[in-house]
């Protein structure tokens, strides 16, 4: 919870996405259109976009290399070009800078915030098990923990989903989503990430309440969180990772829309001056 409460100065801080266009390696990826030099370009600009209308955090991930590998399988191609997108954004900012890795690719995130100078990874399943869009998924808090001690970066924090968005639960249909947020806290995760059913879905005021009354971690929204409903939902959560809503039309795939952002940023400031 430290290590958390360490990167951020303000209340119910903000993070934005920067979804690395496809990677080396990916089947997208078109060196003739979009090669690495262009991937970093758009980053850093996309970036420098969301710092300027006013988010606290920016995040990296790797989100246009569909269809996705399960974690064990990514390769050292996508954790060598995440880890310079990570780079590139970080040293272009002055804001806080996180990584993610799909799917559930704790470990590679955490090599590349390691060697791009990121301050957290995000973990689809710390504890655990789904069945997600690229298959079983397993928990993989225990590698990561490990690997984290290993490689000095103690201050790197781990933000955990709890029964993620991205595929079916019913694996362990027999714990709560509540009891699911008390294992993240008992097997050491820094904050628990509270999701809807898919990208751009927001969890409900009751599921995020609930979470909150069980847990002594930070909760984050991770999914779905718009200017309309932000004063709602960040009433009860801690803060919240915004990524399609910040994009024109509200699609992850298209580019950010810095009016949206500084319209999203102005209703949380107005929350914050409220709650202060």
């Amino acid at each position: 919870m430290d290590r958390l409460n360490r990167l951020f100065a303000k209340p119910k801080p903000i993070i934005g996405m920067v979804h690395l266009r496809p990677l080396p390696g990916s089947p997208l990826y078109d060196p003739a259109t979009m090669d690495m030099g262009r991937i970093l370009t758009i980053a850093r600009d996309e970036a420098r976009l969301l710092e300027d209308a006013g988010v606290d955090g920016v995040q990296v991930e790797n989100m246009w290399d569909i269809p996705y590998l399960p974690g064990d399988d990514i390769g050292p191609e996508t954790v060598a070009a995440l880890s310079v997108g990570v780079y590139e954004v970080a040293r272009s900012v002055g804001i806080p800078t996180g990584a993610e890795c799909h799917m559930n690719g704790a470990q590679a995130a955490l090599a590349a915030a390691v060697a791009g100078g990121a301050r957290w990874i995000r973990v689809f399943e710390w504890c655990n098990a789904f069945i997600s869009q690229s298959g079983y998924i397993e928990a993989a808090g225990g590698r990561v923990a490990r690997m984290r001690r290993a490689l000095s970066a103690g201050n790197i924090a781990c933000l955990c989903d709890v029964n993620v968005k991205h595929g079916s639960h019913y694996i362990i249909h027999d714990r709560s989503v509540e009891e699911q947020a008390m294992d993240i806290e008992a097997q050491d995760g820094d904050a628990v990430i509270v999701t809807g059913f898919d990208t751009g879905t927001p969890p409900t005021v009751e599921r995020i309440r609930s979470c909150k009354q069980r847990v002594a971690l930070p909760i984050l929204l991770g999914s779905g969180t718009t200017r309309e409903n932000a004063a709602q939902l960040l009433r009860e959560a801690d803060g919240a990772i915004v990524g399609s809503y910040f994009k024109r039309d509200g699609h992850w795939k298209n580019p950010v829309d810095a009016e949206r952002v500084r319209a999203f940023m102005q209703a949380v400031q107005t929350l914050r001056e409220e709650l202060a």
